[in-house]
């Protein structure tokens, strides 16, 4: 039940999309002297290296952080995500890739506090080992995340962004997430929710897009497909984040850098991009407390 590891993935496309989302809502909190919390509910192990036997294995990473490792016209808004890469890595070769948690890190500050939950027994022993130094502003705990979110939420700061990325290799991740948003949402209304999305063949796959959409808060939709689904249906072709609550910021900054990705990352000419929302009265309820 717990065999995925996150190693064998690194730095690929569904990667960029997650981390360049979360570093863009990550600098909207900073821009608040108010402390934050970031709770990861699927972690991993916090930051993997592209010359391992896993990352080797599958070579995700070639078709896409390597792609954008030597580039310098990226868009302006993912300065701040390449500026981690770099200082991630410290140097002038690709020889590490900085997972959500190792982010997160990067990103908070003195008085900010990070959560971060990972069931898979080894790497959550190298979870812990990255951050045996966080102080006790770093929590790491070997829990299930979703459980996780319960005792979390509300943060006493009222201000928070709460990851949520399982590998949906397990049927079950797709109803889980939907009722953990929900009761997040009751707990933690202003909460900003960044659910990743994988693009599969599978009923539960492409239904839980909708159900989100139905949820009683301001939504934004990012996708970004590579290439064209498979033809035996095989394969992740692309993937999507759903930001709940987001900074009012985010989809414009959005706009600018996915149709550059998708032209960047794409391998074949069916590579797309696409970013839309919703709002509402509760969608700006998060914004006045979260900007």
């Amino acid at each position: 039940m717990l065999s995925y590891r996150h190693a064998f993935h690194a730095g690929n496309h569904a990667d960029i999309l997650k981390h360049l989302v979360l570093t863009l809502c990550l600098q909207h909190m900073n821009a608040k002297e108010k402390p934050w919390l970031l709770l990861d509910t699927h972690a991993g192990a916090g930051l993997y290296a592209i010359d391992s036997e896993q990352a080797k294995k599958t070579g995700e990473y070639i078709d896409g952080i390597a792609r954008l490792w030597n580039r310098s016209d990226f868009p302006a808004p993912m300065a701040p995500y390449m500026a981690a890469l770099q200082a991630c890595n410290g140097g002038s070769k690709l020889r590490r890739y900085p997972g959500s948690p190792w982010l997160a890190a990067h990103f908070a500050r003195p008085g900010d506090s990070l959560r971060f939950c990972e069931l898979h027994s080894t790497d959550f022993a190298l979870l812990r080992r990255e951050f045996k130094d966080g102080g006790r502003r770093i929590k790491v705990e070997q829990v299930d995340g979703f459980e996780a979110m319960k005792a979390a939420l509300p943060p006493p700061s009222r201000r928070g962004l709460v990851l949520i990325d399982p590998s949906y290799e397990i049927k079950t991740d797709y109803p889980r997430v939907l009722v953990a948003v929900k009761d997040g949402l009751k707990r933690f209304a202003t909460g900003t929710y960044l659910v990743w999305l994988p693009f599969l063949p599978s009923i539960e796959a492409r239904n839980l897009p909708e159900k989100l959409r139905k949820l009683p808060a301001e939504w934004i939709f990012a996708s970004l497909a590579v290439r064209g689904p498979a033809t035996k249906g095989h394969g992740m072709h692309g993937s999507a984040m759903f930001v709940i609550n987001p900074p009012w910021t985010l989809k414009a900054e959005l706009e600018v850098c996915l149709p550059w990705l998708a032209q960047v990352l794409g391998q074949d000419g069916l590579a797309t991009s696409a970013v839309s929302g919703s709002t509402g009265a509760a969608g700006q309820a998060a914004k006045q407390e979260c900007a």
